[in-house]
């Protein structure tokens, strides 16, 4: 049995703290975590792979798609946490090792900022500013018929934290606002849903619909071709969850059917989006590069570091990942 830090936070002789991603810089957070490191487990570094380090050093790992097989290699991990409030990009792996806790990111702040994003699209299609984009193009001075927020109606798809900042700030908004969650929620002012069984009832009345859900096998391919043809004809759709959740030949054609008037997508299946993808040219679909909404690197780094002080006094940390449940 692996023996716990003890009862002061001071970390032993070489223990590390290994900040990795196989495809973002994150260089700065690294930075983050070392101050934060100093004040709260001093003794402990903090290494930003692929630096020089000794595995056996290595007692947590703060990451966001890390290098294939790195995990494995890490004989006295206590801690695998994502940098982010996902954590499919750990649980899919390979090389993850049983017995060691995951953990995610939890922040107030970024879920008023996700709300934010889902409301400003919501405003985006309400108001009908993308027609006025093409007016625009057209020189058209053409004033659109103008309704109420509570004649648009959104649906949030996940209620967890994310899900529920967003169904609020569209509630307090005036938009008449439902959801839909695996599990029974209550909201105060949102219509809410639970389960399979109630989907497509979820889906028939909405102008614009959200999905915010975890990707689990359950929820992967969720958005297809089925999805679509139960929302009425010119509807939208807002994909912040991850791009493993949308059929994206399914969405293209009912787009191209004019089923949808138009998407918003943030996140794709491969990031970033190459550059000759034929997505960015699509006249039905606004892109932003994975920029709903994301933590702060202080806030990042202040939870796993504290994390590493639990898992070191022998104490589970906080906001543990479900391995069953994939969230």
């Amino acid at each position: 049995m692996k023996a716990p830090f003890g009862p002061s936070v001071c970390a032993p002789v070489g223990a590390t703290l290994l900040v990795c991603s196989a495809v973002d810089p994150l260089h700065a957070l690294r930075d983050e975590m070392q101050r934060v490191a100093t004040h709260l487990m001093p003794g402990l570094q903090v290494c930003l792979w692929p630096e020089s380090f000794l595995p056996e050093d290595v007692v947590a790992v703060a990451a966001w798609h890390p290098p294939p097989g790195l995990l494995s290699t890490l004989p006295n991990l206590r801690l695998i946490a994502s940098i982010g409030a996902g954590s499919e990009h750990l649980l899919r792996r390979t090389d993850l090792p049983q017995g060691v806790p995951i953990t995610r990111i939890v922040d107030p702040e970024q879920a008023r900022g996700m709300a934010q994003y889902v409301l400003w699209c919501a405003l985006h299609y309400h108001r009908g500013f993308d027609r006025m984009r093409e007016q625009q193009a057209k020189g058209n001075w053409l004033m659109p018929a103008q309704t109420g927020a509570a004649a648009f109606q959104v649906g949030v798809m996940g209620l967890g934290g994310m899900g529920q900042a967003a169904a609020l700030m569209l509630r307090d908004a005036g938009f008449q606002v439902s959801g839909w969650s695996r599990n029974e929620k209550h909201i105060a002012g949102v219509h809410c849903l639970a389960g399979d069984a109630s989907l497509t009832r979820f889906l028939a009345p909405l102008d614009m619909v959200a999905c915010l859900l975890p990707l689990t096998p359950a929820t992967q391919g969720l958005c297809n071709a089925r999805f679509f043809a139960s929302l009425k004809p010119g509807a939208t759709f807002v994909n912040t969850g991850r791009g493993e959740h949308v059929v994206m030949p399914d969405l293209l054609a009912a787009l191209d059917s004019g089923q949808l008037r138009g998407a918003v997508l943030d996140v794709f299946e491969h990031e970033p989006l190459s550059a000759d993808s034929p997505l960015w040219s699509h006249p039905g679909l606004v892109i932003t590069p994975h920029m709903a909404s994301s933590a702060s690197d202080e806030v990042i780094a202040r939870q796993i570091v504290e994390n590493v002080v639990r898992t070191g006094d022998g104490l589970a940390p906080e906001h543990g990942v479900d391995r069953e449940r994939a969230y």
